[in-house]
């Protein structure tokens, strides 16, 4: 079993504790994130665990033999072959092993006797060769052309120089090359930040069927989710392992953080007497001791500290301009870049208030429409109307990185200084701490905007935009460079808003918490052809879901797959227009509706539709409501179990982990050898117990709905 081990590792930056005594054991079949504040660590760590950074003191052991591959988040560069040519450099080390393979075949054909040596011999030939077969070497041109179309490149780009790729492509390209290096530990560092969704989909299946060990550091929690069974929380400089997937690690961990408010509160209650006493009798002679003694005590009180996620931040807007029921109307809008077709035939009302995602695979013209709405884009067919009083902000990321930071008399702002400049009067006293919001914390703040990298600008121009007052927000990838914690805060900061909202974006928790429209986009053949559907993003994948799957059966029915641009509308899941009409009802009746499996245990009455079944009467909804708390409950009892029981596992693997990974243990093989029989059997427990909960959390979820 491939392993990567550490054992009281520790380092530290000047005088901050970067990792402090930290144990860590990541294995074959392992699926791990690494969670932490922003500044926290993590990429030092993964960097320390790669081996591309020393320690200063502790153990880091690897087993013979195993590859760990490792991709920063970004930073790397190719040049001077074509895309092919650099795919094929994933493959050196197994070059490397041919060349001694052959080296070994030409030494046993010099052997004369049957001797030990041959033994010997034909032992590490054996070794090479099935390094070699497993690695996917000989079926290595079938390998670079799937795992690059996955991630979004077509045939022909194989053939292009890499130097035409910019920044965003480069790191696919270093991505592509560490998952066709086929190692047994692999350390991905925010590998879904240049992915659109359709190549983000692609690699949570391919995460899902390798068999090597991985940890990963993200952003994206729909992807974390689905992608891992434990989570490794970095702290303080302190490293602690949760079971489950990344919604497990947050409900854990939000118990442990309301414990830890608590204390904080007490702490500072005492705090606050000791410094009180403290001032009151500092200037007495009479109690010269006894105020050296509060002193001491308040210096010697290890301090609790409140990680930045419970710092509440809310980020106020300014209130919309009043505006009139109509936010948006497109008639016939079209757009060509040269003979390809992007958009055709757009015609599109939206109401104030309504929440729409723009949807499509990469060069669907999604940031195309969306500059068209904004109006910085003025070559296209048909015609855009705002309604009445409508206001728009509009954010890209080619907007964000323009931005220089000159004040009007020439001087450089730092990031405080222009934000200042920007916000509303009320608002100046809060700037601040909405920069920490958006991860400008400490002194980023102070830094000149002309020397801040893209992404910084980024979420400096997207806060700069929600700060001015508007009633139409056209959104070009909101969440790209926001950790999971100012996702929440921006997610929060929209749902309030009162104003319309279009978007694009890539993060699938967050467009299905924030959508109430999907306008999907499709350029087949150059056509430009879409589709409108009244519900959010989750109800599009459930219907696109069911169309495939009633395509397989070669049935019609009522469904449109050819793309004519006619809405589909659902029953129950669309939100009410803000006009308070029946969205859509204009249109023809939708076909009925598939129940999801997950309701099969939930009371009949529980399942019936608005508009589909009897309306319930008084007696029968209180039955019905009691019915539904009943199993509500015994489902969370369910849960609880499972999750101490989950939690005795995980124990009892930490504890093996923590034997093999003493000295004596792990270099001794007769010894290790049980302990790695046992975590494997405990690990395999843990992996089935934590499918268990899954499995339980999603019924839970359904009797919620």
């Amino acid at each position: 079993m491939a392993f990567v081990q550490f054992t009281k590792v520790s380092l530290a930056f000047g005088d901050r504790d970067i990792l402090r005594d930290v144990g860590l054991n990541l294995a074959t079949g392992t699926r791990a994130a690494l969670a932490g504040a922003n500044g926290s660590g993590k990429s030092t760590l993964m960097k320390v665990i790669a081996g591309k950074l020393n320690a200063d003191s502790g153990e880091r052991a690897v087993q013979k033999e195993s590859r760990v591959s490792y991709l920063p988040q970004s930073g790397i560069v190719h040049q001077g072959k074509t895309l092919r040519e650099e795919a094929e450099t994933a493959y050196d080390s197994i070059t490397v092993m041919i060349r001694q393979m052959e080296e070994v075949g030409r030494d046993l054909e010099a052997v004369k006797t049957d001797d030990s040596k041959t033994k010997n011999l034909l032992g590490e030939y054996h070794r090479l060769q099935e390094g070699v077969e497993n690695s996917g070497y000989y079926h290595r041109a079938q390998n670079i052309s799937m795992v690059f179309s996955g991630l979004g490149f077509t045939e022909s780009d194989l053939d292009r120089p890499v130097e035409e790729f910019s920044g965003g492509w480069q790191m696919r390209i270093a991505l592509a090359k560490v998952l066709l290096e086929a190692p047994d530990i692999l350390l991905l560092d925010e590998p879904t930040n240049y992915l659109d969704i359709e190549a983000r989909s692609w690699l949570e299946t391919w995460l899902r069927s390798f068999t090597g060990g991985c940890l990963l550091v993200s952003h994206d929690r729909y992807f974390l989710d689905v992608t891992v069974t434990e989570v490794y929380e970095l702290f303080q400089g302190n490293l602690k392992r949760y079971a489950g997937n990344y919604t497990a690690y947050e409900k854990i961990r939000q118990v442990e953080l309301e414990s830890l408010v608590k204390r904080f509160a007490e702490q500072q209650e005492e705090i606050a007497k000791l410094e009180s006493l403290i001032n009151r009798f500092r200037y007495k002679a009479s109690k010269a001791a006894f105020v050296q003694e509060r002193v001491k005590k308040l210096e010697k009180m290890e301090r609790i500290v409140i990680p930045e996620s419970l710092k509440k931040i809310s980020i106020t807007f300014p209130p919309p301009p009043h505006s009139g029921r109509v936010a948006l109307a497109l008639q016939g809008v079209g757009k060509s870049y040269g003979s390809r077709r992007v958009l055709s035939g757009l015609d599109l009302d939206l109401d104030s208030g309504e929440r729409l995602v723009v949807v499509g695979r990469n060069g669907a013209g999604k940031t195309t429409l969306l500059r068209i709405l904004a109006g910085t884009d003025a070559a296209f067919d048909g015609s855009v109307r705002y309604g009445a009083g409508i206001a728009p902000g509009y954010f890209s990321q080619d907007a964000a990185e323009a931005m220089t930071g000159a004040s009007p008399d020439g001087s450089v702002q730092t990031a405080l200084e222009f934000m200042e400049a920007e916000a509303p009067t009320a608002l100046i006293p809060r700037v601040r701490d909405m920069l920490g919001a958006f991860l400008f914390r400490g002194d980023d703040v102070y830094k000149p905007v002309s020397v801040l990298s893209g992404g910084e600008k980024s979420r400096l121009a997207l806060l700069k935009m929600l700060l001015k007052p508007m009633n139409l927000l056209i959104l070009d990838e909101p969440t790209n460079h926001l950790d999971i914690y100012s996702k929440d805060i921006l997610l929060d900061t929209l749902r309030k808003f009162s104003g319309t909202i279009i978007f694009v974006s890539h993060d699938r928790a967050f467009m299905e918490a924030l959508s109430t429209k999907t306008l999907e986009l499709r350029s087949e053949a150059g056509t430009g052809k879409h589709r409108l559907f009244y519900g959010n993003y989750t109800y599009y994948l459930e219907r696109i879901d069911r169309e495939e799957t009633e395509s397989n059966r070669n049935t019609t029915g009522n469904v449109e797959s050819d793309f004519s641009g006619r809405p589909f509308i659902p029953t129950a899941t669309a939100p009410a227009s803000p006009s308070g009409r029946s969205p859509g009802a204009e249109h023809r009746a939708p076909e009925p509706e598939t129940e999801n499996s997950n309701t099969a245990q939930l009371p009949r009455a529980i399942l019936v539709k608005a508009g589909s079944g009897p309306v319930l009467g008084a007696a029968e909804q209180r039955e019905t409501a009691k019915q539904k708390q009943t199993l509500i409950r015994r489902l969370e009892r369910q849960e609880g179990e499972i999750l101490a029981e989950l939690g005795k596992l995980e124990t009892e693997k930490a504890a093996l982990e923590a034997e093999l990974g003493k000295p004596e243990i792990y270099r001794n093989g007769e010894k290790a050898r049980p302990v790695k029989a046992k975590l494997d059997a405990t690990a395999f427990a843990s992996e089935a117990k934590s499918r268990e909960w899954e499995a339980k959390a999603k019924e839970l979820a359904a009797a919620r709905k």
